[in-house]
């Protein structure tokens, strides 16, 4: 028992908050980096990271189409 509320423990000290690109964090928005045009070439503009999961969302309502040989 012990032995669990020690992994247990261990496992919440090793957790923080992080972004996986450094252009996810708002506090980045303003680096050079994270600017354009710099940020064109590497794609870690904050716009491609932050919003298009809303926009890429695929509409349900929609048949798809079929494909053509």
């Amino acid at each position: 028992m012990k032995i669990a509320l020690i992994f247990v423990l261990l496992a919440l000290v090793g957790c923080e908050n992080t972004y996986r690109y450094a252009c996810q964090n708002p506090d980045n928005f303003h680096k050079p980096e994270c600017s354009k045009p710099r940020c064109l070439f590497t794609q870690d503009c904050p716009e491609y990271l932050v919003a298009p999961i809303l926009e890429k969302q695929i509409d349900a309502t929609k048949p798809a189409e079929p494909v053509k040989p």
